[in-house]
């Protein structure tokens, strides 16, 4: 219990979080250690980035599947609550043209935290590709109102580890503001006198 009450302390561990589970095993990075500016300046959006091990990419949440880019390196997924993350095996992988890797979901597909999206060959992508990290990020951020984001350091396990946990800036504004320009039901009864 102790353990758990400095985890919450630090922002390691949430019960509100949303959560994004690791789509490949391997050790995490931070994103400005990825070889490519539009991933390390964060133009792409905010995460982080994965050394990977073993030999293919997963769903890192419940979701529906937006795009698996036609070279097979990269894919975007949407979750229920609207978070979009990219995952994009390598750097300058889509020079590759698809070699390496086989597309095993499709585009527009609902899946599960953990389900096969993409298999690679790692032996071959370390030897052919400029570099294998793997940036995972949200790429909607504009989107959302994300009051922090919490990173993971260490090694991940694919669909097991949780890599980034989004806090959302409460909503209670929103409905306070929605609720003070409703007339009371007394008023309107008054009204109708």
């Amino acid at each position: 219990m102790i353990l758990d009450f400095f985890r919450r302390l630090h922002g390691l561990v949430s019960d509100d979080g949303i959560r994004v589970y690791a789509p490949v095993s391997g050790k995490i990075l931070p994103i400005e250690d990825v070889p490519d500016v539009v991933f390390s300046e964060r133009i792409a959006g905010d995460g982080i980035a994965i050394k990977p091990e073993g030999d293919k990419l997963v769903a890192p949440f419940d979701g529906t599947i937006v795009q698996v880019f036609e070279t097979n390196n990269a894919f975007a997924i949407r979750s229920e609550k609207n978070i979009e993350v990219l995952v994009h095996f390598g750097i300058d992988t889509v020079d590759l043209r698809g070699k390496g890797f086989k597309r095993l979901a499709e585009s527009g597909q609902k899946v599960h935290k953990g389900d096969p999206i993409i298999g690679f060959n790692l032996k071959e992508l370390e030897s052919s590709a400029h570099s294998t990290v793997t940036p995972v990020v949200i790429s909607n951020m504009g989107e959302l109102e994300i009051d922090r984001l919490n990173k993971a350091d260490g090694d991940a396990v694919a669909g097991e580890t949780a890599v980034l946990t989004l806090f959302l800036k409460e909503q209670k504004e929103d409905a306070s503001a929605a609720d003070a320009a409703a007339p009371a039901p007394a008023e309107d009864e008054e009204a109708g006198k």
